[in-house]
């Protein structure tokens, strides 16, 4: 155990000290516990990050006054897409993502380091459930998705695959997930093909770049953000784990978006077949002002852009069609070779710049009474996951709709976007779609039948409730046998336990 002495030494070279002026008063046992926290903390390493944080909120915000010369669109040569062009194309990439699965060559990696704070709970996002007929979690229909994706990859090449799952979380989220998932049976995963891992945590910071103590005995710590994710790599030997098992492709994502296809093979087929060693899945913004970071190049390097970083007039410009000419909008959702995430995690990680998040932090005054502040206090310095994009050799992104892969879930329902009602609505009406592609149609409570609305907005109720298990359907394939030719009253379930179509 560390010392009070050696810890005080350690503070006083970072110029921290003041983390243990309340050390004296505290019983036995919360007065190791600060001082475990505080020994792994590198004097040289605190001082700076206590530095850079207040350096960079004193920075004024907004966009660069010459950015908008730097910017440029992806060129159209780096960027697919899974609507547009050559439907003959499109089964060529689903072929070969399909043969690197069957290979064990594709792995998911799940970015879960948050708490749903935003959502209005205490625990980690990908346990809540926004209201489906199955009451299923974010946990369950992802890992019901990588349970498919590996079926319908063994089916067409005759061989027993797995897709592995590494999950990253925090100090906050590294419990309860794992005691979810152990409750859930691991949602009939194999618990070795299951790896949960845990990034680093930051201390929060006063805007005068002193650390904030939470309470008497605990300092504010919050997680490195997702861009954490290259020192986890290293700290838990995450990506020799993946070497182990043959993994070379590795599908990154966000825990929140309940659209997303894990593993989808029409993705990684495209990244392979384009010999990219990193890719971004992007979506059309919606609007000019959507506040998304946009996938572009910034001197002629891939880089996200965030909303807030670039002027009114750049995100107004168009093309000679009329569509945006910076409308890529990233969602965290990324391939990488795992010899570039070698090579970031080995030379590049150090140069990445930490973001500027400032929030309200809770802490304790000069008395030691604790006070949760009305407005923000602190800073909280962030990675994020993209920041590597500026070092790939071969970067492309891969345009999806938005109807089909993404619907974020952040907020509460009393907010006015990315809620647990959208978040269920898209998933009911993506089904509600597949449903109608196989030939069903649906019937009032009279018998009479519904008018077909195929185009139906995720953002729309659909007429009728539609769920289908990704055991039953990935993406929509293979719903004929079940559906083609017969009307259905709502609410149909397609259930996977009884292989049958439920009705009420």
């Amino acid at each position: 155990m560390a010392s009070e002495p050696d810890v005080r030494a350690r503070l006083q070279r970072a110029g921290q000290e003041h983390l243990l002026r309340f050390c004296a008063e505290l019983a036995p046992g919360p007065r190791a516990a600060l001082l475990a926290e505080l020994a792994p903390l590198e004097p040289e390493a605190l001082r700076e990050h206590c530095r850079r944080a207040a350096a960079a909120c004193a920075r004024p915000p907004g966009p660069a006054p010459d950015l908008a010369a730097r910017l440029r669109p992806l060129p159209p040569e780096r960027v697919g897409s899974a609507y547009r062009g050559d439907a003959g194309m499109r089964r060529l990439w689903e072929a070969e993502g399909f043969h690197q699965i069957s290979q064990n060559k594709v792995a998911v990696l799940l970015l879960a380091g948050g708490q749903g704070t935003r959502l209005g709970v205490t625990y980690p996002k990908g346990m809540y459930q926004v209201g489906l007929p199955s009451q299923k979690t974010l946990y369950q229909l992802q890992a019901e998705r990588i349970r498919r994706v590996e079926q319908l990859a063994g089916e067409r090449h005759g061989t027993r695959c797995v897709v592995p799952w590494y999950i990253m979380t925090s100090e906050f989220t590294l419990g309860p997930t794992a005691k979810f998932f152990k409750e859930q049976d691991f949602f009939c995963l194999d618990p070795n093909n299951v790896v949960m891992f845990e990034q680093r945590m930051l201390p929060a910071v006063t805007f005068d770049g002193k650390a904030i103590l939470e309470r008497k005995d605990k300092v504010a710590l919050a997680p490195d953000g997702n861009g954490g994710l290259y020192c986890a790599l290293a700290d838990h030997q995450v990506l020799e784990d993946m070497e182990r098992r043959g993994v070379e492709f590795v599908h990154v994502y966000c825990v929140d978006n309940i659209l997303v296809r894990l593993a989808d093979p029409v993705f990684i087929g495209f990244c392979v077949l384009q010999g990219a060693d990193c890719g971004a899945k992007v979506v059309e913004k919606a609007y000019p002002e959507e506040p998304v970071g946009v996938v572009c190049q910034v001197d002629g390097v891939p880089q996200v852009v965030e909303y807030s970083e670039i002027s009114p007039e750049t995100v107004q410009l168009r093309r000679p069609d009329g569509s945006l000419l910076y409308s890529a909008g990233n969602i965290c959702n990324h391939f990488f070779t795992r010899g570039f995430l070698q090579t970031v995690t080995r030379e590049f990680e150090p140069l990445l710049t930490p973001h500027v998040a400032v929030k309200k932090v809770p802490y304790v005054d000069e008395e030691g009474n604790p006070v949760k502040p009305i407005k923000p206090n602190g800073i909280k310095m962030e990675k994020f996951v993209f920041d590597v994009f500026q070092f790939a050799k071969n970067f492309v992104a891969f345009e999806v709709l938005r109807e089909e892969e993404f619907s974020p879930l952040k907020n509460a329902d009393s907010a006015d976007r990315d809620t647990p009602s959208m978040a269920r609505r898209a998933l009911l009406a993506q089904h509600y779609r597949w449903a109608l592609q196989a030939g069903a149609h649906f019937l009032d409570a009279h018998g009479a039948q519904l008018p077909e609305l195929p185009s139906l907005p995720s953002s729309a109720e659909p007429p009728a409730v539609c769920e289908i298990s990704p055991l039953v359907s990935y993406s929509g394939e293979g719903l004929e046998v079940y559906l083609r030719g017969q009307g259905f009253r709502s609410p149909l379930i397609l259930d996977e336990n009884r292989a049958r179509v439920l009705q009420p």
